[in-house]
């Protein structure tokens, strides 16, 4: 097997970076796989010691075994994952991701690593996600799907499909002129993405997802999805850079023990049974019908 890098980047959470990176070594294949560690610059002094103190756990943990990218300023956390998914893309030709702030299951490289090689001719085909929502249907689900959009808790990606990412999101605009394009766009009403791209567009978030989201969409690609998660967010306790009014509903209770041996679709196309479980699941999560 063709073991893909693995670009893990943290910031100022030393406690997040140690349980991520822990997680990560205790995963099947770690040991073949080029790892290397992104740590933007400290914002402000009172950012500083933290900083180090993150560098400082992953070096004692990682040793020679990584490659430490360390940016001394502050760039963002957008530009800094668009920065290090373009240079391993470039360098190796496909990547895999990994926040701070992410447990990862034993067989999260090795779901992404298969499926890096099953579909890496496929154009389709933009990402490997290793996050799936807790839909309770899929508890004994052993078959990964497709999907019509991208997720950014952990996954994996192409060069010749992250050469499709366009940090200006061209022609966003169509989606506010367009009302079938827009719910298209908004998962046929089940979440709000419109909303997160005219606050991205407006300078009130800086995201690379969404961005990347609407790269993927405007080309009509698809995500893989496993059929129960490969992670669990840990991040939203305060300590990271965005939060999510909704996360609680969508994180799952615990991480579970995910089979090995997951079966691939045969057919690049939508499962558009999965794909109502999921909508269904986001609907419930906020509670109220989306704004258009």
């Amino acid at each position: 097997m063709h073991y893909s890098p693995i670009a893990l980047f943290i910031y100022n959470r030393p406690e997040h970076t140690r349980r991520t990176l822990e997680s990560l070594m205790r995963c099947d294949h770690f040991s073949l796989s080029p790892l290397y560690i992104f740590c933007d610059g400290a914002k402000d002094a009172n950012d500083k010691s933290r900083v180090e103190g993150a560098r400082a756990v992953a070096r004692s943990l990682a040793g020679s075994r990584a490659e430490y990218v360390e940016s001394g300023a502050n760039q963002g956390l957008a530009d800094s994952i668009i920065a290090g998914v373009s240079r391993l893309c470039r360098d190796h030709g496909r990547v895999i991701v990994v926040e701070d702030d992410l447990l990862v299951s034993g067989h999260f490289l090795g779901f992404l690593n298969e499926a890096l090689i099953r579909y890496e001719n496929e154009a389709k085909v933009a990402q490997v996600s290793a996050y799936m929502f807790p839909v309770e249907g899929f508890a004994q689900r052993t078959e990964a799907f497709f999907l019509p959009f991208t997720s950014s808790w952990g996954g994996a990606t192409w060069k010749r499909a992250w050469d499709l990412f366009d940090g200006r999101a061209s022609g966003w605009e169509a989606v506010r002129g367009d009302e079938g394009l827009r719910r298209r766009f908004n998962l046929e009403g089940a979440y709000d993405y419109y909303s997160l791209m005219k606050r991205q567009m407006s300078g009130a978030i800086d995201s690379w997802a969404i961005r990347w989201y609407w790269s993927v969409f405007r080309a009509g690609g698809l995500t893989l999805f496993p059929p129960r998660t490969l992670v669990r967010n840990i991040g939203f306790d305060g300590s990271g850079t965005h939060g999510w009014r909704s996360a609680k509903y969508l994180l799952g209770e615990e991480l579970p023990e995910q089979r090995a041996g997951v079966r691939f679709p045969g057919t690049i196309a939508v499962d558009e049974e999965a794909f109502a479980q999921v909508r269904q699941k986001l609907r419930a999560a906020h509670h109220r019908p989306l704004h258009r």
